[in-house]
């Protein structure tokens, strides 16, 4: 294995068939096996990248070290793992419009025509991150406003949270849709006062406009991944679990590592029982080139998101009584596609939001329970929206909470006026779920929100956001400690991921993958772990990325 970082000290011996690397003089944190900070000084791995040894002060270093690089006193850390993320949507969100800036209408309309305008040779305009909330808008976005800044070209831009889409005319046009047009099963167009499609697409009802869109070509999507493990790698996020991975995309994943590109680790979740099948056969597939990649199950839906109003709720919404959301999947087809995945020992990773959804999950892995023995660890993507009497179910049968620290700091409001104050006690419960025997894993669901871990963390032990507010936290007695949250980001996101052992911390026979960071999380405030530098990037031992 050639290294790519420049060796910072002579060889002490001469090399044996293995040559094994010190480095030392580290302010090193990692999480062990009880959930506790180690603390060490320096780390030793093999020419595999494995990890042999890890010392604290004092502690006599092993014979037979080849190569020694002076940490300079920096803070290391285990390399990050975000939890759930969308691998080749941030890569796209990168290469197309991004309006997750923009504060309201207007300017979102500004950006769309400057965009246009910059871009006139392509035949779409492309992009996503718009929210309505954000905005105080108090309702969707219109075709008719996009018409009024592009109207050559049909226009097509993604919400913030990934389950409705914003069309301008034009767009529909091309895709047929009218006043005549239904809505889809589990899906939902929004309409005006006379019934005509207003532009607004909710969750199935994207595909009736995102079918016309023109696929990207194999070129755009290694030029759209190689931009999303950049941006992953700057953050400090080494490892990741994709959600919702079409073919498509594997192979796109398979064609970087075939040709020496892949440089983060992914834990996919197929996006559909047709996709697992093709990718994983009998089962989830080995871990390929060097525990760099694995299919590990499915991604299934029940509900859309709380925003767009599509998480289902056991009552109506607050804001909107005339709805309880749109239920994606019906509680047979779940259990079915659950119990398809589990039969051939897939893990599953449901997406539940809304307190009836989540309800309805926790109720199918009881079910499934019976009959599906072993270690399964069943996964519930999101888990915002809990009933406080269903809270404890996730402490049975090793339910796993996959959940995004940052989603409450931009929701905590929305979700005051969508549900009511008297129903948001099962609203972002962390410290609950982790109180009732769960185990959460943290992410960001990137690109809805960024691929910040160190915001993450300083949410997660504070509930406020970048500014501070609201004083105090938002509910802020479901708050983590800073241990919690640093291995909700690092071994128990690899335990969700059946990774546990391969990766996640800094301990022997684990791969060596690691970070410098400017600064302590453990002693650092909220303010100041938002701040965090990460100045290199390490994985398994080799340097894949430095500022």
């Amino acid at each position: 294995m050639i290294r790519s970082f420049l060796v910072a000290g002579a060889a002490l011996i001469a090399a044996p068939v293995l040559a094994d690397t010190v480095v030392y003089n580290v302010d090193g944190v990692t999480i062990d096996e009880e959930g506790k900070v180690k603390r060490f000084t320096e780390l030793v791995f093999d020419d595999e990248g494995l990890i042999t040894h890890v010392l604290e002060r004092g502690e006599e270093r092993p014979e037979g070290i080849d190569f020694a690089m002076d940490g300079k006193g920096q803070v290391m850390l285990p390399g990050m793992i975000d939890a759930h993320v969308h691998v080749m949507d941030i890569g796209f969100a990168a290469l197309t419009l991004d309006l997750s800036d923009t504060n309201s209408l207007e300017e979102a309309l500004a950006k769309v025509a400057e965009f246009a305008e910059a871009n006139q040779g392509r035949p779409w305009i492309l992009g996503r991150g718009w929210n309505q909330e954000k905005w105080g808008l108090g309702r969707f976005p219109t075709a008719a406003e996009l018409d009024a800044v592009v109207s050559d070209r049909p226009v097509w831009l993604e919400r913030a949270d990934n389950h409705a889409n914003w069309a301008n005319s034009i767009a529909m046009e091309r895709a047929g849709i009218n006043s005549d047009t239904q809505s889809p099963e589990g899906g939902r167009i929004i309409r005006d006062a006379s019934g005509n499609p207003s532009g607004i697409f909710i969750d199935n009802a994207i595909s009736l406009v995102g079918g016309s869109v023109p696929a990207p070509r194999p070129e755009d999507r290694d030029a759209a991944f190689a931009m999303a493990q950049q941006k992953l790698l700057a953050n400090g996020i080494t490892a990741v679990a994709d959600m919702g991975t079409p073919v498509i995309d594997w192979m796109t994943f398979r064609r970087s590592a075939d040709r020496g590109n892949l440089r983060i680790r992914i834990m996919s979740y197929a996006d559909s029982p047709e996709a697992m099948e093709l990718i994983g056969g009998p089962g989830p597939t080995p871990w390929l080139y060097e525990d760099k990649l694995r299919l590990n199950g499915i991604k299934l839906y029940v509900d859309g998101a709380l925003g767009s109003r599509g998480a289902t709720l056991k009552e109506p919404y607050h804001d909107e009584p005339t709805t309880r959301g749109i239920a994606i999947t019906s509680p047979a087809q779940l259990r079915n596609r659950m119990s398809r995945a589990a039969l051939d020992n897939f893990q599953t990773a449901v997406h539940a939001i809304g307190d009836a959804a989540n309800a309805d999950v926790l109720m199918a892995i009881a079910e499934l329970s019976e009959s599906y023995k072993g270690d399964r660890r069943w996964r519930i993507e999101h888990a915002q929206i809990v009933d406080p009497a269903d809270l404890p179910r996730f402490g049975e049968h090793g339910t796993i909470a996959s959940m995004q620290p940052l989603h409450q700091t931009s929701d905590m409001f929305m979700a005051e006026a969508r549900l009511g104050d008297d129903r948001l006690g099962g609203a972002y419960a962390w410290k609950s779920i982790i109180d009732v025997g769960g185990r959460i894993a943290f992410g960001s669901d990137a690109p809805v929100e960024p691929a910040d871990v160190f915001a993450g963390i300083a949410v997660a032990i504070s509930r406020t956001d970048q500014n501070g507010n609201p004083f105090g936290g938002w509910r802020a007695h479901e708050a983590v400690s800073r241990e919690q949250a640093l291995a909700a980001f690092t071994s128990d996101a690899a335990y969700a991921g059946f990774a546990d052992g391969k990766f996640g911390r800094l301990v022997p026979g684990e791969r060596a993958d690691f970070l410098f960071v400017d600064r302590d999380p453990m002693l650092a405030s909220p303010t100041q772990i938002r701040e965090t530098e990460v100045r290199e990037v390490y994985l398994s031992g080799e340097r894949v990325f430095a500022r």
